[in-house]
C-alpha cells in the first residue's frame, strides 16, 4: 500500500524548497458550496496552487482521482509531455462533471507522481439539494 501525503498550509513551512516539494505535488478542489441532486456538477481538480510540476519523462503527475468519501468518482490519466515537456514545468488540470445523488458530498482528489507516489486533498463538503 503506497503512503499518502497530505497538505499542509505552506505558510507554516520555513524552507522554500520544502514549500515547493509540497505545494507543486498537492491536488486543490474548486466547486461551488452546493450542488443539486441529479444534475450535473463541475469539480475542478488542480495540482500545484504556487508552484508547477516538472514534466519529464521520469517525474510527472500519471494521474488525478477524484472520491466522495471512499467511492471512486473519476479519473484522469496523463502521460509525461503532456504538461510541457522534458525539462518543463505544467499544472495538471481536470474538470470533472459528475451527477450527486445523495444529501451531501465529501469530496477529496489525490494525485500520483511518479517520482513522489500519492498526494491527499483536504476534504471539500458540498451540500446538495433536492
Amino acid at each position: 500500500m503506497p503512503k499518502i501525503n497530505r497538505y499542509v498550509d505552506i505558510d507554516s513551512v520555513e524552507r522554500e524548497a520544502r514549500k515547493d516539494y509540497i505545494d507543486r505535488h498537492s491536488p486543490f478542489i474548486t466547486c461551488e458550496k452546493g450542488a443539486k441532486q441529479n444534475a450535473p456538477f463541475k469539480v475542478t481538480v488542480k495540482v500545484g496552487n504556487a508552484y508547477t510540476h516538472p514534466d519529464d519523462f521520469d517525474h510527472y503527475i500519471a494521474n488525478v482521482q477524484l472520491y466522495n468519501g471512499d467511492v471512486l468518482l473519476a479519473r484522469a490519466d496523463f502521460v509525461s509531455g503532456t504538461l510541457g515537456g522534458q525539462d518543463k514545468k505544467g499544472q495538471a488540470e481536470v474538470t470533472f462533471t459528475i451527477v450527486p445523488t445523495g444529501k451531501k458530498l465529501t469530496l477529496v482528489a489525490q494525485s500520483y507522481c511518479t517520482k513522489h507516489g500519492v498526494w491527499e486533498s483536504d476534504p471539500v463538503e458540498v451540500s446538495v439539494e433536492e
